[in-house]
C-alpha cells in the first residue's frame, strides 16, 4: 500500500516526483487526481522555461473545461476544488470557466469567480451574462451577510451610565456596583456583598445626518476593493444618520448612488480597467458635499495618478480645511494589504487626509465613531 504522505508529494511534484514512490505507480484514484492536476498546472510557462515538465508525454489533453470541473468536484475536497478553480481563472486565465454556459452551470460560486466575472463580463453574450449573474448574486449575498453583521455591531446602541431596566450580564456596570456596595466589604472573606447591582442602559444616540461619499477606483488592480465598496455601501445605506454615495471612476466618473441598495446590479454596471484620473473623481466628490463638517469622503485607490496629482492634493486639502473627514484607502477588503504609490499617498497625508488600508468592518467603525459624536 502506498504511503499517503509520499503519494501527496508525488501529486504535488507531478511526473518528475515519481522517485517519491520508489518506482511504484499510482492507484486508479491517485492517477485520476494526477491527471486533473496535470490539466491545470501542466500549462505553467515558468516551469517550461526552466525545463521542468509536470506532465508526461507530449500530447495535448483531451479533457474539456467541463470534464475537468466534473473531475475535480469528484476527486478533491471542497477547499482544494476552490483553490483549483481560483488558479484556473486568476493564474492561467482560462476564460471559459466564466464564459462557457456549460461551465457556469456546473461551477460553485466563490469570490475568485466573482472577480473573474467582473473582469470578463464584457466578453459575454446575454445568455452567458444571465448565468454569470448567479455567481455575482450568491457571492455578494454571502459577503453582505458577513459585512452587515460587522456594520450593525459598529452602529449598535452605545452604553450610557444610568440604571437600566434590562438586567442582562452584558449590561452589568461593575464599577458603579462595586462603588455603591463597598460598605458591605467582608475582610474575613475578601468579598463584597452585592445588595444593589447596577446595569448600563443601552440607548441609541440622536444622530444628525452625515454624508459618506465613497469614491472607488475601478482600475483592474482594485477589483477586490470595488466589490467590498459596493457591499459596504449597501450595508451603510438606510442606517440612521447616514446618507451614502458611491462613485466609480477611471478617466471618467460614474455616479452609482441610485444602485447602492442593490450591490449586484451595481457590480454588473462596473467597467474594470482603463486609465485613472483620481483628481477628477475627488473634485466630483467634493461637489457632492452639502455640510463639510458632516461629510466623510473616502477615496479608495492605489494612488497611481494618471491625471493631475497637484489638483488632487489641492482638492483634498480644501476638503480638510472646510472640516470634512478625508480617508485615502489603498485597499478596502478583508485582507487590507495594499500595493500603492506611497509618494502620492504621503502627499495626501500631508494635506490632512487619513491614509492607509481598512477592512469594511474597520471603515464602518470609523464612520460610526464620527456619526455618533
Amino acid at each position: 500500500m502506498t504511503d499517503p504522505t509520499l503519494e501527496r508529494w508525488r501529486l504535488l511534484l507531478g511526473e518528475p516526483g515519481g522517485a517519491c514512490l520508489g518506482g511504484q505507480g499510482l492507484d486508479a484514484g491517485a492517477a485520476a487526481r494526477d491527471a486533473a492536476l496535470d490539466w491545470l498546472y501542466g500549462r505553467d510557462e515558468d516551469l517550461r522555461r526552466r525545463g521542468v515538465r509536470r506532465q508526461s508525454g507530449t500530447g495535448e489533453s483531451v479533457l474539456t473545461t467541463v470534464d475537468w470541473l466534473d473531475d475535480i468536484a469528484r476527486l478533491f475536497p471542497k477547499e482544494t476544488v476552490e483553490r483549483l478553480q481560483r488558479d484556473a481563472v486568476e493564474r492561467y486565465e482560462i476564460h471559459d470557466v466564466v464564459t462557457d454556459p456549460d461551465v457556469l452551470a456546473r461551477i460553485e460560486p466563490n469570490p475568485a469567480l466573482l472577480k473573474a466575472v467582473l473582469r470578463t463580463k464584457h466578453l459575454m453574450n446575454p445568455q452567458v451574462l444571465r448565468l454569470a449573474r448567479r455567481i455575482v448574486e450568491q457571492v455578494v449575498r454571502q459577503l453582505t451577510e458577513k459585512l452587515a453583521t460587522e456594520v450593525r455591531s459598529a452602529f449598535s446602541g452605545t452604553k450610557v451610565r444610568r440604571r437600566g431596566r434590562l438586567r442582562l450580564a452584558r449590561n452589568f456596570d461593575m464599577v458603579r456596583t462595586l462603588r455603591a456596595n463597598l460598605g458591605r466589604y467582608q475582610p474575613e472573606t475578601g468579598k463584597v456583598v452585592i445588595e444593589t447591582p447596577y446595569f448600563f442602559s443601552r440607548t441609541r444616540r440622536h444622530l444628525e445626518q452625515w454624508q459618506v461619499i465613497l469614491l472607488v477606483d475601478q482600475s483592474g488592480s482594485m477589483v477586490d476593493s470595488v466589490i467590498h465598496s459596493a457591499v459596504t455601501a449597501a450595508c451603510l445605506w438606510g442606517l440612521p444618520g447616514v446618507r451614502t454615495h458611491l462613485v466609480a471612476f477611471d478617466t471618467e466618473v460614474v455616479d452609482l448612488t441610485s444602485d447602492v441598495d442593490d450591490p449586484v446590479e451595481l457590480l454588473m454596471k462596473v467597467q474594470l480597467g482603463g486609465g485613472t484620473d483620481i483628481a477628477r473623481a475627488a473634485a466630483y466628490g467634493a461637489g457632492l458635499v452639502d455640510q463639510p463638517r458632516r461629510a466623510i469622503v473616502v477615496l479608495i485607490s492605489d494612488f497611481y495618478e494618471g491625471g493631475d496629482p497637484q489638483r488632487l492634493v489641492r482638492v483634498v486639502r480644501d476638503l480638510v480645511t472646510q472640516g470634512s473627514k478625508v480617508l485615502g484607502l489603498a485597499a478596502l477588503d478583508q485582507q487590507a494589504n495594499p500595493d500603492y504609490d506611497r509618494g502620492l499617498a504621503q502627499r495626501l497625508a500631508d494635506a490632512g487626509a487619513h491614509v492607509g488600508a481598512m477592512t469594511p468592518g474597520e471603515l464602518a467603525s470609523f464612520v460610526a465613531e464620527h456619526v455618533g459624536r
